[in-house]
């Protein structure tokens, strides 16, 4: 399984971090063990300031390589949400010397999967997501925003990587990304229905 990651697909997060908007999908990975096993996230002992980003998630139903736009919907049944867990200090000093980011991204427990729904009960051109930390809502994101649509990263992605049953892409995140603490109560909802609850520990 592979876990393919989206960054800088929503301007104002973009914007927010202080980064120049892409004209192509940014593309990073995670291992499969960045997984996280069950519903608590522990701050790992590297970092004094890890972010969450909440995004939505798509699981691959149908392999393949170079899919055309026309017929990614066809790769993929299922939608959720997930965390993609950043050590933002030691991000900004790898790419303060043009370092890869993987430490910061893929290390193990910083991708957060929920369960998986049909995408035919959503509307995918305008899903509303959110997150919200200790009860107050800290992210608040719509797929309408987004600069890369899903078939258009599925187009872009099976360029370089065979997509594989199983694969997972995190798409994204809004604006409102921030720290988490310990005793923090993360919680994701899609539309009206919370998917995620989550202890930071």
């Amino acid at each position: 399984m592979k876990l393919i990651c989206i960054g800088r697909n929503y301007s104002e997060h973009a914007k927010e971090l202080g980064n120049e908007i892409p004209d192509k999908p940014v593309i990073f990975m995670k291992p499969d063990t960045a997984v996280l096993k069950g519903n608590d996230f522990y701050i790992p002992e590297f970092s004094t300031d890890v972010h969450y980003e909440l995004e939505v998630i798509l699981k691959i139903s149908k392999g393949g390589k170079y899919i055309q736009k026309e017929n990614a919907h066809k790769h993929y049944d299922e939608i959720g949400l997930g965390i993609d867990f950043t050590a933002r200090d030691l991000q900004s000093e790898l790419k303060s010397k043009g370092l890869p980011w993987e430490l910061a991204k893929g290390f193990d427990g910083s991708a957060v999967i929920s369960n998986f729904y049909n995408k035919n009960e959503f509307d995918l051109q305008n899903l509303d997501f959110s997150l919200l930390k200790n009860k107050e809502k800290v992210q608040d994101g719509n797929t309408k925003n987004m600069m890369f649509g899903f078939d258009d990263i599925i187009r872009f992605v099976s360029q370089y990587f065979t997509l594989r049953v199983g694969d997972i892409i995190f798409t994204g995140t809004p604006e409102g990304v921030g720290k988490v603490n310990e005793n923090d109560l993360l919680e994701g909802f899609l539309e009206e229905k919370k998917i995620l609850d989550l202890r930071i520990l």
